[in-house]
C-alpha cells in the first residue's frame, strides 16, 4: 500500500484501529466458610439471606465453598480453604476461628458467635481487631445471673438449678462463676454439671438426677447447641424447666432462652463480607456486639411440665411458641 493510498485509508476509516487490549473476564469472588452445621441449617441461611441483602446471588457473583464438621474438628478444612486461595473466610464460632488464624495470617477471617474475642486472644481490641480478624460477637456472660431471675419467676419455689457446661470453652467457667454469684443472691443453689464430649451427657444427665435439680440452666457454645433436643427431651422427660442462651434451645424445647440472635449475627458477618470482598481491611473493621437480648417462651413445654406461666413474663417476651 502506497503513502498515498494509506492516507487516504485512514481519512476514510477503512483501516480498523489498533485492537484494544483485550480484558479478562471479571473475578467472581469465593467465600469459605467454616461451620459447625451444615449448608442447610438455618444459620447458613441467614448468612446467605445476608449476602443477598448486600446484592450477592450465590452461583451468580459470588461461589461459596462450604466446609463443616460436627466434630469441630476444623484444621484439615481451614487448609483446604487456604488451598482454595478463597477470598475471604467465614468461620462463626472459636474453634473455626482458631483453626483458619492457624493456617493463615493474611487471607480475611470473619467470625459471628466468638463471645470474647479480646479476652481470648484473636482480636488486638474491638475498635481495632488488627491483624486479619474481625466480626459480630455475641453478648458476654453478664446473661447467666438474668437467665436465672427468669427461672425463679417461672417456676415457684425454686431452690436448685442444674448449670451445664463446657468447660473447656473460654468464658464458660467466668459464666459458670457469675451464675454462683448470681445465685446467692437470688437464694437458690446452682450444682456444676459439666459436658466437654458428646458421650458424657448421660452421666450428666444422671448426676442432675442425682442432686435432684428442679431446673437446668444451659450454657450455650456449639457442643451444646448441637445437642440441644437431647438437652430438652431429658428435661420435659424428668419434669425440669429448661433455660437456655438462645432462641434455637426454645425451638427445641427448652421452656425459655433469653440471648442474642444467632441468625442476626450471621447476617452480620455477610456485612463484613461485603466490606471486605469492596477492598476493607478486615484489621479496621470494628467489632460488632450485640446489643438486644431476646426472651423467647415455649408454652408448649410450659403445658408439659404443668407450669403456669405468669402474665407479667409473657408481657416481657419478644417470641411466645404456643
Amino acid at each position: 500500500m502506497t503513502k498515498k493510498t494509506l492516507a487516504l485509508a485512514l481519512l476514510l476509516g477503512i483501516v480498523a484501529p489498533l485492537a484494544a487490549p483485550a480484558q479478562s473476564p471479571r473475578k467472581i469472588p469465593r467465600v469459605g466458610i467454616l461451620h459447625f452445621v451444615p449448608p442447610t441449617h438455618p444459620l447458613a441461611d441467614a448468612f446467605r439471606r445476608g449476602l443477598r441483602d448486600g446484592g450477592y446471588v450465590e452461583g451468580e457473583n459470588v461461589v461459596l465453598e462450604y466446609r463443616w464438621s460436627e466434630t469441630e474438628q476444623f484444621g484439615e478444612l481451614a487448609a483446604e480453604l487456604v488451598r482454595l486461595n478463597v477470598d475471604v473466610i467465614v468461620a462463626p464460632a472459636t474453634p473455626a476461628v482458631r483453626a483458619a488464624r492457624q493456617e493463615t495470617k493474611t487471607i480475611p477471617i470473619v467470625f459471628a458467635t466468638v463471645e470474647d474475642p479480646v479476652g481470648i486472644g484473636i482480636v488486638a481490641s474491638l475498635g481495632r481487631p488488627g491483624g486479619n480478624i474481625t466480626g459480630a460477637s455475641l453478648i458476654s456472660s453478664d446473661q447467666a445471673g438474668k437467665r436465672l431471675e427468669l427461672l425463679c419467676e417461672a417456676v415457684p419455689r425454686l431452690t436448685r438449678v442444674a448449670v451445664l457446661y463446657n468447660p473447656n470453652v473460654p468464658g464458660k467457667i467466668l459464666e459458670w462463676n457469675e451464675a454462683q454469684a448470681a445465685a446467692s443472691a437470688l437464694h437458690i443453689e446452682v450444682q456444676s454439671i459439666q459436658v466437654a464430649d458428646p458421650t458424657e451427657f448421660e452421666r450428666a444427665f444422671e448426676a442432675i438426677t442425682v442432686v435432684r435439680a428442679r431446673a437446668v440452666m444451659v450454657l450455650g457454645e456449639p457442643l451444646m447447641f448441637k445437642n440441644r433436643a437431647r438437652i430438652a427431651t431429658f428435661a420435659v422427660q424428668h419434669r425440669l424447666a429448661l433455660v437456655g442462651s438462645w432462641r434455637e434451645f426454645a425451638d427445641s424445647g427448652a421452656l425459655l432462652t433469653l440471648g442474642p440472635s444467632l441468625s442476626a449475627n450471621m447476617r452480620q458477618a455477610a456485612v463484613y463480607v461485603d466490606k471486605i470482598l469492596k477492598g476493607a481491611h478486615p484489621g479496621d473493621l470494628p467489632v460488632e456486639q450485640s446489643t438486644k437480648s431476646e426472651l423467647v417462651i415455649n408454652l408448649k413445654t410450659a403445658k408439659a411440665l404443668r407450669l403456669s406461666v405468669p402474665p407479667s413474663l409473657l408481657l416481657r417476651a419478644d417470641h411466645v411458641i404456643q
